[in-house]
């Protein structure tokens, strides 16, 4: 099935151009291009426009998982006839295993797996292996993470057809070695079966109906699509393919052999031990070891059965782990959205897990084996995905190197708005030539950003301008989550002027009512003033037709330099084609705590250009209520929490971690209680 791209809109500005660039890059074999677009440009649906002119599966990389769904939002919506996939670690909460070797202390393994987010993995692997090409997966960084084998997952699946003879008892037995589990109580639900007498009732892990196969004898005698909540019949089906329950699907024998060399390395280890005078060590590994072979002989799993993945595999020791990029077919195109954030990330993921693992072998807590089950090597990631375009508005040195300096450019947004004219000022008198500015903003109604270069210098400039009567307030890593989504919300109602921050880059971080960017001690070289860091700051001034941004400084430094030619060379291209277009640049009016997307383009404008949609997440209220009770309290605490997982099953994360703040601050008070 071929791509079909479903919009109201249609590219505009230098969308076309940059499709075509990328489009064509593509059909040349280029293995590497880079995508320059500013923020509110349309990168999304210009990426959506390429994949459907080429038609390759894609894994859409992004740094984090709300920034993830928000992109599987965007390309759900523009292909709602293909298959558009969300894969994110499935875990609401992860405490890995480790050891402190200068305090002696153990830290086990703790976690709490999000249902629903494991119901969209397996949706996602089973997807790639029905056969589908028009396969889209959004996907965190956590795709680089060891997964099962996919052939042992492919030959596992059960393929199904109404008239096929196969007797009941055999068909129960294909869907407990798929690792489904016999389930005949109320609580029926994914990844279970039931059976009444010839009915079989199957529901699936990766979906949210029941498969209903009906037997005649040893005939199947009809197969149905039934709705879990109503029990009424969706459809009948001629056939059908039931995937494993578990990405981690494995056969008996592969058990019985990893069983074997599990035992055999284990004594291996433990004489290595002993030889090298560490019999504590050998006793501590074989104890562990010896009880989590019992648990695998058992009930087929034990805590951290990941650690001997490689032997489950059938890998060789030192070989990569299998990943979702195995579960791809060949010749995938792989986005890598914000990708001057995301490369590091890649980059770093496998030197901490190697460090953590070190010390837990080292120390006779694992089997070497476990420095196996990691994430993928930065060179590994590299030989697996062939065809990438860089998405970035800043991109690195490294993407930039990969294309060979060819960029493609996407300046022009469809609201006609400009990149912001950046300003020189001496530090001398810098707090007074501020306060001078921040009243100008204030008589127009707009708001202003402030970036220092430490939390002390952000707290002490919010204590000076408030005792000279300036609204403002400071944001910062140490400030809550809860409390830093409250702040932004009162920056944009108007509760205070001035927002002061260390580092206020972050992705998402889009402020219409911002008009001036101000950048203390720009002169002073580091990450905080690098030239992508400044261009991502002084792009927060982007979305407001009177954007300024003044950096403070003595000298104008390499970065600062390099960030003002790249100003000026977008502001250029955007003030020509606005020209020559007619188009008036035009205020963006977002509405406070909206996640609707934008549904209308300026007059001025072409009316179906395609506006990037501003996310924002709604903000759950403090726990000021005062509790007279023991038990009014516990009751809010369970309110708190069951709203808190809620959230994370509707991927709404950043909801989820304020509900967490509460939930930690009601318990802090109920101990003080």
């Amino acid at each position: 099935m071929q791509f079909q791209l479903t919009s109201q809109y249609k590219p505009t500005g230098d969308q076309p151009e940059a499709i075509k660039a990328l489009v064509q890059g593509l059909n040349e074999d280029v293995s590497y291009q880079t995508l320059l677009g500013v923020t509110g440009s349309g990168k999304t649906f210009t990426v959506a426009n390429v994949i459907a002119q080429t038609n390759k599966p894609t894994l859409v990389l992004s740094h984090n998982k709300t920034l993830a769904a928000q992109l599987y939002s965007e390309f759900k919506g523009f292909f709602p006839h293909n298959a558009v996939e969300y894969f994110v670690s499935y875990y609401d909460y992860y405490q890995p295993e480790a050891y402190l070797p200068t305090t002696d202390t153990y830290i086990e393994k703790d976690l709490a797996i999000n249902d629903e987010l494991d119901r969209l993995r397996l949706a996602a692997t089973s997807t790639l292996l029905s056969g589908r090409k028009d396969v889209i997966v959004v996907s965190s960084v956590s795709c680089l993470y060891g997964m099962g084998n996919p052939e042992d997952f492919n030959s596992t699946t059960i393929d199904i057809k109404t008239g096929q003879t196969i007797e009941r008892d055999r068909f129960l037995r294909l869907l407990v070695d798929s690792l489904y589990s016999r389930k005949e109580t109320v609580d029926f639900n994914r990844g279970n079966f039931r059976v009444k007498g010839d009915t079989v009732d199957v529901f699936l892990s990766y979906s949210d109906c029941i498969i209903r196969v009906i037997f005649w004898g040893d005939e199947i005698e009809s197969i149905e699509s039934i709705d879990p909540l109503s029990g009424v019949t969706i459809e009948r089906l001629g056939a059908y393919r039931i995937f494993p329950a578990n990405l981690f699907v494995t056969t008996k024998e592969r058990i019985f052999r990893a069983i074997d060399e599990i035992q055999i390395d284990l004594g291996k280890q433990v004489e290595f031990y002993q030889s090298i005078g560490k019999p504590y060590e050998a006793k501590r590994l074989y104890e562990r070891v010896s009880y989590d072979v019992e648990m695998i002989k058992e009930i087929g799993y034990c805590s951290g059965i990941e650690n001997y993945s490689r032997y489950f595999d059938g890998r060789l020791p030192g070989t990569r782990p299998f990943c979702l990029f195995d579960f791809f077919p060949d010749g995938f195109l792989t986005v890598i959205d914000e990708s001057h954030v995301t490369i590091p990330q890649i980059r770093a993921m496998y030197g901490g897990d190697h460090a953590r693992k070190t010390n837990l072998v080292e120390h006779g807590f694992r089997l070497p084996a476990a420095m196996d089950n990691r994430p993928l090597k930065f060179e590994e990631f590299e030989s697996l995905a062939r065809k990438i375009i860089f998405v970035s508005a800043t991109p690195a040195d490294y993407e930039l190197e990969k294309s060979e300096g060819i960029v493609v450019d996407q300046l022009i947004r469809p609201t006609g708005l400009l990149d912001p004219p950046i300003d020189v000022r001496p530090s001398l008198n810098q707090i007074d030539d501020l306060m001078e500015e921040i009243q100008l903003r204030v008589e127009r109604n707009e708001r202003v950003l402030v970036t220092t270069l430490t939390k002390r210098m952000a707290e002490e400039l919010t204590d000076y301008l408030s005792h000279n009567n300036v609204k403002c307030n400071y944001i910062h890593s140490d400030v809550e989550t809860l409390d830093r989504i409250r702040i932004m919300d009162e920056l944009r109602s108007g509760v205070f002027d001035v927002l002061i921050g260390v580092n206020l880059l972050r992705e998402g971080l889009d402020l219409p009512e911002v008009s001036l960017v101000a950048v203390l001690d720009a002169d002073k070289e580091g990450f905080l003033r690098s030239h992508r860091s400044l261009t991502q700051t002084a792009g927060r001034a982007a979305r407001n037709v009177n954007g300024r941004v003044i950096f403070y400084a003595d000298k104008i430094t390499d970065s600062m330099q390099k960030t003002m030619d790249e100003t000026n060379r977008r502001r250029e291209k955007q003030i020509k084609y606005n020209d020559e277009h007619g188009i008036t640049p035009t205020q963006i009016n977002k509405q406070l705590s909206s996640s609707s997307l934008i549904k209308q383009a300026p007059a001025t404008i072409e009316p179906k250009a395609y506006i990037e949609p501003d996310f924002e997440l709604s903000v759950a209220a403090e726990p000021q209520a005062k509790y007279e009770t023991i038990a009014d309290l516990k009751k809010e605490i369970e309110r708190t929490r069951k709203a808190m997982l809620d959230a994370a099953k509707k991927l709404e994360f950043l909801e989820a971690a304020q509900l967490r703040d509460v939930l930690i601050k009601l318990e802090d008070r109920l101990k003080n209680k």
